[in-house]
């Protein structure tokens, strides 16, 4: 039986909540629909976030992923609807998704968006000697 899509996003308890650290996630196979032509559009999605009390888990974050395959929608909304959903679902301290769309017409699209918890700040880099 094929694994269902599902709009459903899991997630599970951080297991290193006192400490800042960075998740990064590569989603090479993001597809949708262009909502003029319904031509597939196709990106790679970069997501890279620093979790509270949660982390997302990775096979329904497939699975939502991949329920964008039918849906009609411009670059610009897609990245920040599912942005939108993944910080509702996780809460993270900051979240930050990156969709690289491959070409369409000559032209490359890429869309940064960003969430950053009010309290929350970035703590400075390491220098190493």
């Amino acid at each position: 039986m094929p694994t269902q899509t599902s709009q459903a996003l899991e997630t599970f308890e951080n297991p290193n909540p006192e400490r800042d650290y960075t998740v990064r996630i590569r989603i090479p196979e993001f597809t949708c629909l262009c909502p003029k032509t319904g031509q597939p559009d196709f990106a790679t999605l970069y997501l890279e976030y620093v979790p509270d009390e949660k982390c997302v888990e990775l096979k329904s974050l497939k699975l939502y992923i991949w329920s964008y395959r039918d849906q009609g929608t411009f670059h610009e909304e897609v990245t920040n609807q599912i942005l939108n959903h993944l910080v509702a679902a996780v809460g993270p301290r900051f979240m930050r998704l990156t969709a690289r769309f491959s070409v369409r017409g000559g032209l490359y699209t890429t869309v940064v968006a960003e969430h950053r918890a009010p309290d929350w700040v970035a703590p400075a880099p390491a220098r190493l000697s």
